[in-house]
């Protein structure tokens, strides 16, 4: 009884007085699992094979020169420099020459064969405009009087909206509120349009990149996905050149961006000297439920319009003026399992409106694959010290086990990174995540505040949290910005990023300008 209690959450709900006396309603809920306390160890030892298939030199190299520094240190400045001069007359020119060609080869073939490093030039954010803007109360009067949803579908979209950590100055089309049931191919075009030619343009001003200096476009849009495609549309409008390598990415919900990432590294590494773009948005009005199926109305109070663009590259000459240096990305997906893969569901309900239907295994879902994730990320990112505890400590349990095992040791993910951008999905999803990896208020703002200024942007989200954090001046040079999404399919996506120098305050072309004094806010 008392392990099934420590999984529930309580909060107080719906205070008022009735008849003269104080009254409430206490909501119980299940919390998200513990992932860190009860690892896997094959997911620890996939991340120990990323880790020495990647950095085997990080083990010989300190040999070489330990065996180095004994040989020398033993031989005075003198002895030194007779040893090399004896040494060197006993071989004549040719084999010298030949010497130093095998040395020259060989340092060649290392360095042409090692990966470019990729680096992140920009990111842009698009910004609707202030006639967009739609708070919680303008949201249920609106769909009231939209005549699409009961009593009981309001008063049940009003109560998510009151505890959802979104504020009120998120967007949403216009076109929601049509009388029609769905927008049509012409307003979904027309949104889609505006918000990733937002993205674009400002992405192109601030990299001085022509459109056709991209050699690779990658889009990811989970829901509409038209013929022809979204990427086909940006390649038109901006008249890219003919060989570019395009690529749309559909259904792979809110995580995508970091999959459309993983392409563009792939492609850029096949394609050297090259740029690439990579675009995340969603469209929300193609998204919109009308019907009154409760587990279909969750995403209506969540969801708005926001989209985001960023510039890779893996140009030598780029080192410099390039804000990020991509390090890892480990990529997990739980579709193997039906629950996994059915827990967030687009379907049509009995009126054959069509929605996302959100199942109620989500949380545990979600749990079980940011553990996989975490475990695999952690011996790639973690300092040493945290490693060797957490292994001895893992091993420790897997060998006595049962009651008398000690508690696992809980690695420290904020010694790893200086700065957390996890995906603004709802509060309660933060909440958890937050007491699950023993994070600081301060390590979470750049998410609850991108949920409370957007709300739920789908997987441009953890582009706003950058563009946050960046505001605020908070990143400076070699610091480690740690991207974590997950989404439906179902699938749990990090990527790590090394800041290349200090990020000054932007001054224009960031969409938290004009509200950043106002930020931080209670939740």
């Amino acid at each position: 009884m008392a392990g099934e209690e420590a999984e529930l959450s309580t909060e107080i709900v719906n205070r008022g007085i009735e008849s003269g006396s104080l009254t409430f309603s206490v909501r119980v809920r299940r919390r998200l699992p513990d992932f860190v306390q009860s690892v896997n160890l094959k997911y620890v030892r996939l991340g120990y094979h990323y880790l020495i298939t990647h950095a085997i030199y990080l083990a010989t190299i300190p040999v070489l020169v330990l065996v180095f520094s004994a040989e020398v240190g033993s031989i005075s400045r003198e002895g030194i420099w007779k040893k090399l001069w004896e040494d060197t007359a006993r071989y004549d020119l040719v084999t010298l020459v030949a010497f130093f060609g095998v040395l020259v080869f060989t340092l060649s073939v290392y360095f042409m064969s090692r990966p470019r490093p990729t680096y992140l030039i920009d990111f842009a954010c698009y910004k609707p405009d202030d006639e967009l803007k739609v708070s919680k109360e303008d949201y249920i009067e609106l769909a009231r009087k939209s005549g699409k949803f009961d009593e009981a579908s309001i008063e049940f979209q009003k109560q998510i909206l009151q505890t959802s950590g979104i504020g009120d100055e998120t967007y949403m089309p216009s076109t929601i509120w049509s009388p029609e049931n769905c927008s049509t191919m012409k307003e979904r075009r027309a949104e889609a349009s505006t918000v990733i030619f937002g993205a674009l343009d400002e992405l192109f001003e601030k990299c001085r990149v022509r459109p056709k200096d991209v050699g690779v476009l990658v889009v990811n849009c989970s829901l509409f996905n038209p013929t022809p495609s979204l990427s086909a549309m940006i390649v038109n409008h901006y008249k890219m050149r003919g060989n570019i390598l395009s690529f749309n990415l559909g259904g792979m919900g809110c995580s995508a961006g970091i999959i459309a990432v993983d392409l563009a590294r792939d492609m850029l590494q096949a394609n050297p000297n090259n740029y690439a773009v990579v675009v995340s948005t969603e469209m929300v009005a193609f998204n919109w439920y009308p019907g009154c199926n409760r587990s279909m109305l969750i995403p209506n109070c969540y969801f708005r319009m926001g989209c985001s663009a960023v510039l890779l590259s893996n140009k030598r000459q780029d080192f410099r003026r390039a804000k990020y240096r991509l390090e890892h990305i480990v990529r997990t997906h739980k579709g193997a399992d039906d629950r996994s893969f059915r827990s967030v569901f687009q379907e049509e309900d009995e009126r054959k409106f069509k929605g996302l239907s959100i199942s109620k295994d989500l949380v545990e879902v979600g749990g079980d694959a940011l553990k996989t994730n975490i475990t695999t990320l952690g011996p790639l990112v973690l300092p040493f010290s945290e490693q060797l505890i957490f292994f001895f400590t893992l091993i420790k349990r897997r060998i006595f086990g049962g009651k008398d095992a000690s508690k696992p040791y809980i690695p420290d993910y904020k010694l790893a990174f200086e700065h957390f951008c996890v995906h603004a999905a709802s509060k309660t999803a933060l909440d958890e995540l937050q007491r699950n990896l023993e994070l600081s208020d301060k390590n979470v703002e750049a998410s609850r505040m991108t949920l409370h200024r957007f709300g739920n942007t789908s997987s441009s989200s953890i582009w706003y949290e950058l563009a946050y954090l960046e505001g605020k001046e908070n990143v400076r040079r070699g610091d480690r910005v740690w991207q974590l999404a997950f989404g439906s399919g179902f699938k749990c996506n990090s990527i790590v990023w090394r800041a290349m120098h200090r990020i000054k305050k932007p001054t224009r072309n960031n969409p938290w300008i004009d509200c950043l004094d106002r930020y931080p806010v209670n939740m």
